[in-house]
């Protein structure tokens, strides 16, 4: 695991000297992501650069120093992640005649690329990478980035010269580099938490999209990244052709592979562990862990003081079944709220998902005791987890069969109302309303139903729900939003389920952009690996290939799952609604982080920083403060964009 920068300068304005001082300055934000070593290798003839900060994993021997050049000296490479089946394409590269120094799989991708060329040679890796690689020969640079989108690459052209980094602190010290804010991706934040791929928070940077490969020659056309694998192409071949054995079967199958890629991202020359919630995802991968492990496994788990965010007593019953070596931290208020000024260079750019606060934490505890860490994300994605996938179909059920003129007529006396003059009306009705009454807010109950009942499709109903500020360009001040994955239905997959639609598009904008970026980030700000076997390409095809009624029934997911972890583990150790891993944010800003709030959210600051509609996020704020709303969610996304505005400035 590491960390990667480096550009392609076709002006002649630079010596060689010149060339390495940029890159050593550009690598010298990277050091969190490569504390072992470091190195810079360029073609000043060529004005290309490549600069690398090393996690030593595999290989920790000079042998497996980057950046590296191939045998035949036609490559050099600086590359980011891991290669899980190396070993196996060392053998199979062997019998072709390849011959290797040392044992790292860096030299295994050189080799491959000799062999088999670039999208070759990356239908071969099974693994998490992000990499540049330099073909003196073609004289071509070449960009790639694993399958799921594991592992961070942003680009960018700076007139004649290309740039890229594992992240955007390292871009910005490239002299002169250009900060302007892209308003137009802030749209996409505040809706949507994150600024999804292909875009970033600045203007002319992006990121490389999952599973595509961006090839330069160094002529004045910039080219499009080129697709070598398609989530879209996987989830359409795997319902159109499903697997047909019998349940017990897929059981097994599924079981065999998990147990591989569990299996394949344990090995490491490094003290390794797993992080532990207690759920059904982190612990079966513990689970298949231990089982092949001669060892106890060291697993970590975070608890919190408020019941209602905490699962530490799940992950120690888990613990002590499976016999793990285990380590739990319980954290106070005052833990979690030191991390918060460390969020906007953690991050790089504005992300506001909240579990981001305790997924560090965490990743900190592990790094004392580890190198690098397994998790459980993925699963919610391939078998169907999220609680979304639940109530989107409920209520689309309850408001799709009346008709659209009355729904739009019910919905708008709802909102006639404020919900604070709901609550005060629906006081009374406590006792003959308590489904309503399970809300803090009875009227924002009522408002989020008026919400629903104006949506045309189940589509709407999911966007929706995974959306922060509904009508973001009211709130960016100068900024149309753009399309993305989710709001172009020309890139959804053709599946035949609503659920499934979900799940697909979920593992193409939620996971890469939020949950995969919070890991990264998370962990590799505190120098730790993580490793997601259900992420193993293998896992995903096989996973699509599983009709859907293997995965849910009734109203719960991951039934295939379930049916493998309780080989491990008996059932009333992981039976319990889903949880999330957030921290009460609401409570914080009413609190503790009250006068931090006001301070970002100062109306002449606002006014003169020119991004925001002060008037919209002034209302929420009051309306937050008072208690008659809860508004968390949106305000935080402001919070943290000025946050990371006030560190980036």
């Amino acid at each position: 695991m590491c960390g990667l920068t480096g550009f392609w300068n076709l002006s002649t304005d630079l010596n060689g000297e010149e060339i390495h001082n940029i890159v050593q300055q550009m690598l010298l934000p990277l050091l969190h992501r490569g504390p072992d070593s470091g190195g810079v290798w360029a073609d000043e003839s060529m004005g290309i650069a490549l600069g690398h900060r090393r996690l030593a994993i595999v290989d920790l021997s000079p042998e497996g120093h980057q950046p590296m050049l191939s045998a035949d000296g036609r490559y050099a490479i600086v590359f980011n992640g891991e290669i899980y089946n190396f070993l196996a394409l060392r053998q199979e590269l062997t019998e072709y005649g390849h011959k290797f120094r040392g044992h790292s799989d860096t030299e295994i991708m050189l080799a491959g690329f000799s062999q088999w060329g670039v999208e070759g040679a990356i239908k071969h890796f099974n693994g998490m990478f992000a990499f540049a690689l330099w073909d003196s020969q073609e004289r071509l640079l070449h960009l790639g980035r694993d399958r799921l989108g594991e592992k961070p690459l942003y680009y960018g052209w700076m007139g004649q010269t290309l740039l890229f980094a594992s992240e955007l602190k390292a871009l910005k010290a490239y002299p002169d580099f250009p900060t302007e804010i892209n308003r137009d991706a802030l749209t996409l934040f505040v809706r949507y938490h994150y600024v999804p791929a292909p875009y970033s928070i600045y203007k002319g940077i992006y990121k490389l999209p999952p599973a595509t490969v961006l090839t330069w020659n160094g002529t004045a056309t910039h080219p499009a990244p080129v697709p070598y694998w398609s989530a879209k192409e996987v989830a359409e071949f795997g319902v159109a052709n499903p697997f047909t054995g019998s349940e017990q079967e897929a059981i097994d199958q599924m079981e065999a592979l998990l147990r591989d890629a569990v299996g394949l991202r344990m090995v490491a020359d490094v003290p390794l562990g797993a992080f532990l919630s207690g759920g059904i995802d982190s612990s079966t991968v513990v689970a298949l862990m231990q089982a092949q492990s001669s060892q106890p496994v060291k697993t970590f788990s975070i608890g919190f003081y408020e019941d209602k965010y905490n699962e530490a007593p799940y992950a120690k019953a888990v613990a002590q079944h499976l016999k793990t070596d285990h380590t739990e931290l319980y954290l106070t208020a005052k833990d979690a709220l030191a991390v918060i000024p460390k969020l906007p260079s953690l991050y790089d750019e504005p992300f506001s998902d909240d579990s981001g606060i305790p997924t560090f934490l965490v990743s900190q505890m592990a790094r004392e005791y580890v190198t690098v860490s397994l998790s459980g994300d993925g699963g919610d994605e391939l078998f169907g987890g999220y609680n979304r996938y639940f109530s989107s179909d409920r209520i689309w059920q309850k408001v799709g069969s009346i008709p659209k003129t009355l729904r739009q007529i019910v919905g708008y006396a709802l909102t006639s109302l404020s919900p604070q003059t709901w609550n005060r009306i629906l006081a009374n009705f406590n006792t003959l309303l308590p489904a309503l009454f399970k809300e803090s807010s009875p009227g924002d109950k009522l408002h989020l139903i008026a919400e629903f009942l104006a949506v045309s499709d189940r589509e709407e109903i999911y966007r929706s729900l995974v959306s922060h500020w509904k009508t973001p360009e009211a709130l960016v001040i100068g900024a149309s939003e753009p399309t993305t994955n989710l709001s172009d239905r020309q890139h959804w997959a053709d599946v035949p389920s609503f659920l499934e639609s979900m799940m697909y598009l979920d593992t193409v904008t939620y996971l890469p952009d939020d949950i995969l970026v919070k890991l990264d980030r998370a962990s590799m700000g505190v120098s730790l690996e993580g490793r997601i076997p259900f992420l193993d390409h293998r896992v995903v095809e096989l996973a699509w290939r599983i009709p859907l009624s293997m995965k849910i029934r009734g109203n719960q997911g991951k039934w295939l799952l379930r049916q493998i972890l309780e080989r491990y583990v008996p059932k009333d150790l992981i039976e319990r609604p889903k949880a999330g891993f957030g921290v009460p944010i609401d409570s914080w800003l009413r609190d503790p982080l009250r006068d931090w709030a006001e301070s970002l959210l100062d109306e002449k600051r606002l006014q003169k920083e020119g991004f925001f509609n002060s008037q919209l996020i002034h209302q929420k704020w009051a309306e937050h403060l008072s208690g008659d709303r809860d508004w968390q969610y949106d305000l935080w996304d402001v919070l943290m964009f000025q946050a990371w505005l006030e560190e980036n400035n």
